[in-house]
Order: structure tokens, then C-alpha cells, then sequence
């Protein structure tokens, strides 16, 4: 049994698909075929099912595949281990982001590490809490650029900066002439249609939380997966939505709702997130260390 055979096994019960396998391992086909077929004589076992479309795992090849991806990762724990002894001079880190903040967080981290660091390879992942926080458990990222809460057990984080959260409402809004004048109360919100992120998104808890807190539940009438078309679909009237700071300064143009700031300062907690227990390379502790020399004062 070969390394390379563990790995061919694992992509192919990801894919469910020969030719997508074959393709994503950068081999032919036959050539992948063939090797699960030794793989599988060797072991004396079926580990998938073939059908015209797709493949499918059987229940050996089920078990087979939890314990090469463990191997697997453990390889490369090990291999990244190896790398801190050629002091940082090459290595690979992989970066998960949310797509909004990190448009904010990564210009002024990356720059930096990369100047610092040029012989570590940084690849990013961009998607939402919920993926992000799956890929940083399974370890498909190394870390990753998230908001508390974290609803995953098996990670934990360090603190990176704390966001201060407006209101969004739009410029004809009876709240809109408080604008510089006082802080509004959540509460007063109640009968107040929201546009919030769709589920899976972290800001949507945050959101959720802060009307929970004031005692109601939020009307809903709009949700959408991006944090600019929240804002853009309050000015155009639709609703109000609550938005992080950075993400608002940085809004102009002809959907650019009205800002305000909230009674008690309320706000979010960007964190870089990681396994517990997982084997941290000097490049994740380097590059936690530039982003919070970074971000210092942001």
C-alpha cells in the first residue's frame, strides 16, 4: 500500500466521479483505475461501488477512507513540521476568509506577511462561516479569518480586532434624522422590517442575537448572501440591517444607506481560527503574529 493510493481513495470518495478525481489529482483516468484496482486486490476488500454516473463507497470503503484521510493528515502535519526545520525558507499556508472581510483584514495582513515571509506559499479560501469553519476542523485550510460565535467544537481562535456594528436604514427613514443627534435603542426596532444575511453566514447570528437581546424577533423580509447587497437593498428602501463599521465607511455611491450608531456600542469580534490540538507551523504563528501587528490600531 502506497501513500499515493490513500490519497487517489480519499479524492475519489470527495468526487464520486472517476474522471472529476482523475482531473482534480492531475493523472489519466486509466491510470487512476488501475490503481484502485491494485489497491483493492492488495486489500482483498471492494472499497467502491460502480455504478454508469458516479461511484459510491461501500461500507469497508467507508471505513478505509476515515482512516487514509487521518493518515493523510497526519502526513502532513508531519511534513509541515519538517519545513520549521529550514526555518520558514519554504512552506505552504492556507488562508480561509469570509469574502467581505476579508476585502477589509487580508490587503493589510497579506502585503506584510508576504514581505516578511516570501518563501511561504499563502493560498486563499474564500466562503461562508459555516464551510469555513468545517474546511478549519478537517483541516482544508490551516486558519481561518472568522466572527464569534464559532459554532464548531473542535476549534478555537485568537482575537484579532473588535468591530463596532451600525444600523442601516434608508435616507428617508423616520431614524434617519438621528443621525449625529443620539444613539438608537435595538428595542425600538421591533416593528421594523429586517434584510439580513442568509443562513450559514456568521453575521446573520450576530444580527439575530442583538434583536433577541432587545426582546423580539426580527421581521424578516429580505435575506441575500452578500453584505454589500444588504446595504444597497436598504437604501433603496426595503428594510434596515444591521452592518459592521469597516464594511460601512468603506460604502459610496447611489445605494448608500444612512449610518447610525447604536445604543451600548454593540459590536463584533473578528478572530483567526484554528483545530484544537493540531500541530501549529511556525508559518500559522508568524502569520498570526503579522496580523496582529497589522490590524493594531485599525
Amino acid at each position: 500500500m502506497e501513500l499515493r493510493q490513500l490519497q487517489y481513495a480519499v479524492k475519489i470518495a470527495v468526487e464520486k466521479n472517476f474522471s472529476r478525481a482523475a482531473e482534480k489529482l492531475h493523472i489519466a483516468q486509466p491510470s487512476l483505475s488501475q490503481q484502485l484496482a491494485k489497491l483493492e486486490k492488495e486489500l482483498g476488500v471492494l472499497l467502491f461501488q460502480r455504478n454508469t454516473n458516479s461511484v459510491e463507497l461501500t461500507h469497508a470503503g467507508s471505513v478505509f477512507v476515515d482512516k487514509a484521510q487521518f493518515i493523510l493528515d497526519h502526513t502532513s502535519q508531519l511534513q509541515r513540521e519538517m519545513e520549521d526545520f529550514s526555518q520558514m525558507k519554504k512552506g505552504r499556508l492556507v488562508v480561509g476568509s469570509l469574502p467581505n472581510t476579508g476585502t477589509h483584514i487580508l490587503p493589510l495582513v497579506l502585503p506584510a506577511f508576504h514581505e516578511r515571509y516570501p518563501g511561504i506559499e499563502l493560498t486563499l479560501v474564500e466562503d461562508n462561516t459555516a464551510r469555513l469553519e468545517k474546511f478549519t476542523s478537517h483541516g482544508t485550510t490551516d486558519i481561518s479569518l472568522l466572527t464569534l460565535p464559532i459554532e464548531e467544537p473542535s476549534l478555537d481562535y485568537t482575537p484579532l480586532i473588535h468591530e463596532e456594528l451600525w444600523l442601516a436604514v434608508p435616507e428617508n427613514h423616520v431614524l434617519a434624522d438621528a443621525h449625529g443627534k443620539r444613539d438608537i435603542d435595538i428595542s425600538e426596532l421591533k416593528d421594523e422590517p429586517f434584510i439580513l444575511l442568509k443562513m450559514g453566514q456568521g453575521f446573520r447570528q450576530i444580527s439575530m442575537e442583538l434583536c433577541r437581546n432587545a426582546g423580539f424577533e426580527p421581521n424578516i423580509v429580505f435575506e441575500s448572501s452578500n453584505i454589500v447587497t444588504v446595504q444597497s437593498l436598504v437604501a433603496a428602501g426595503m428594510g434596515i440591517g444591521f452592518i459592521p463599521s469597516m464594511i460601512a465607511k468603506d460604502s459610496s455611491g447611489p445605494f448608500t444607506p444612512v449610518y447610525l450608531n447604536l445604543k451600548g456600542k454593540p459590536y463584533r469580534t473578528l478572530v483567526i481560527a484554528y483545530r484544537k490540538g493540531r500541530y501549529q507551523s511556525k508559518a500559522v504563528e508568524a502569520f498570526v503574529s503579522v496580523a496582529l501587528e497589522a490590524v493594531k490600531g485599525k
